[in-house]
């Protein structure tokens, strides 16, 4: 049996927080541990740091976070998965997962002990925490896409927001008819995979994927023509800016930002930057924000990035690494962290908080559109070779956006052929 952390449970009826549902081992079996966290440097995980004094007064464990700037953390955890015992608790980007495995322990059974409803996290974050039909690790932080567009632009061409991307295509014509502005900024350029970002939806509300359960490229199927078609003939519609066969996502956000463009499909992190005076001319009454789009007839979709915490594989103190994810993982503290008036820190994991109606009102509803976007969303596998199958994808998308090629089909056969090769 556990008990309810008393400090937490008077905490939450003094201040009206939302309660906690995990619950400290019954007889502080991990008093005088340490458990050691690796994260990469982010304003949540500094604000669940700052948050420790409740938990390790309830458990008697201490909690001490290292930080790692992101362009540094792959190569720590490869360093701690090689050799071993510096950390209990790490954090791993959802492409990194499968190149990782050897660094992570299964954790199914300390979690289902602890009562964790792994059903409140949407599928697409949750499916990066399974590995080999295990869990190996929970996620904390999640990113999303919406697609912002311009309130005012819309409302003067006698337009809504579109929920299809054939809706897309007639409301970015109506703004076009009405203002300069182009109906949307889309990226078609090579960097990082960025213009698979929006083509991933298209290929998911196609019926279609990259690939088959047994790993085989699918892409180049009928689905995966139709969606690439759609896609770049958004440039021969004319709804998107001038010189968008190179544009990477930054080139789409300026666009947008500078009131270039009337619609942008984008990570939901980049709202702050829409609305800041010092890069933005655009105010927060002039942006809104919904749902990606969905191919007619199909659910919605977005394209995900999610964090995972898991418990090393060296670690000597797995029972409180795991007690710590816990805590870690409960929705309230997440929620807390969201309803602090001190903080602007936007990340939801949790279905709970991101349909909740406080939260929603302190975000003007930016969580329901990711919840709306993520209640069908699958998410996607990354495997060992990602990087260099996500340059082949970007480089066909890019290709045949740039004229360089105008045979979809061939483009996508090509593509498949040379992923199939280092598969």
């Amino acid at each position: 049996m556990k008990h309810l952390t008393s400090a937490i449970a008077i905490a939450a009826s003094l201040f009206g927080a939302q309660a906690f549902a995990w619950e400290a081992t019954e007889g502080r079996p991990f008093d005088g541990q340490t458990v050691n966290v690796l994260a990469v440097k982010s304003s949540q995980f500094e604000a669940h740091e700052a948050r420790l004094a409740e938990f390790e007064e309830a458990t008697g464990i201490d909690v001490v976070y290292d930080y790692v700037p992101f362009p540094n953390m792959k190569e720590a955890l490869t360093t701690e998965m090689v050799a071993g015992g510096d950390y209990d608790v790490v954090s791993v980007m959802d492409q990194w997962v499968t190149s990782l495995q050897m660094l992570m322990a299964p954790i199914g059974a300390e979690i289902e002990a602890q009562g964790t409803d792994l059903s409140d996290f949407p599928a697409a974050h949750m499916r990066h925490g399974m590995l080999n039909g295990e869990l190996i690790g929970l996620p904390v932080r999640g990113h999303v896409q919406l697609l912002f567009y311009r309130k005012d632009l819309l409302d003067a061409a006698g337009v809504t927001p579109p929920t299809t991307w054939e809706e897309m295509v007639t409301t970015a014509k109506a703004i076009q008819d009405s203002t300069d502005a182009a109906g949307i900024a889309l990226p078609y350029g090579k960097l990082n995979g960025q213009n698979l970002m929006v083509w991933m939806n298209l290929l998911w509300g196609n019926g279609g994927d990259l690939f088959d359960a047994d790993g085989n490229p699918v892409f180049n199927s009928a689905a995966g023509v139709a969606a690439t078609e759609t896609y770049i003939s958004y440039l021969a519609e004319e709804i998107v800016p001038a010189g968008s066969a190179v544009f990477v996502e930054q080139d789409a956000v300026n666009s947008f930002k500078q009131g270039n463009s009337a619609m942008l499909p984008v990570w939901w992190w980049v709202r702050s930057q829409l609305t800041d005076p010092e890069q933005s001319t655009l105010t927060a009454d002039q942006v809104g924000f919904t749902a990606l789009p969905a191919v007619d007839g199909a659910d919605r979709t977005t394209f995900t990035n999610t964090w995972i915490f898991g418990v090393t594989q060296e670690s000597d103190n797995k029972g409180a690494a795991a007690e710590f994810l816990g805590w870690l993982t409960d929705p309230a503290l997440e929620r807390d962290v969201l309803m602090d008036p001190d903080l602007s820190e936007v990340v939801a994991v949790h279905m709970s908080n991101l349909t909740d109606a406080e939260v929603n009102a302190r975000w003007g509803g930016m969580h329901q559109a990711a919840a709306d976007a993520l209640a069908t969303a699958e998410g996607m596998e990354f495997g060992d070779n990602w990087p260099r199958i996500a340059l082949i994808l970007e480089t066909a998308i890019s290709s045949l956006a740039s004229g360089e090629g105008t045979d979809v089909q061939a483009a996508l056969d090509k593509a498949a052929e040379d992923i199939a090769a280092i598969r």
